[in-house]
């Protein structure tokens, strides 16, 4: 994460990249990807791709990509792109 973070120039901002290697937050969030088409090819304990957007410690705003036929939300991930979240933002 911290060399993502370098790459995408956000130390000194207020955007935080998160790890949850052992999946901890994952599960405490109900976000596993449990849908079988991943897991028949080898995906398994992926998460949900997910935005959240905490204030102060309290969630404010939650989107996840994902639909029943793509559970990854690879075809349609724009409720958690960038353009969303600021709108999100601003709405808040």
């Amino acid at each position: 994460m911290k060399a993502w973070g370098a790459d995408q120039k956000i130390d000194g901002t207020m955007i935080t990249f998160m790890g949850d290697p052992a999946g901890e937050l994952t599960k405490k969030h109900d976000m596993i990807m449990d849908h079988p088409g991943p897991a028949s090819v080898g995906i398994i304990g992926r998460c949900k791709r997910h935005a959240i957007i905490v204030d102060d410690g309290e969630v404010k705003f939650v989107a996840i990509s994902e639909d029943d036929d793509d559970p990854a939300g690879d075809d349609d991930p724009e409720d958690t792109c960038a353009p969303a979240i600021l709108e999100a933002l601003g709405k808040l």
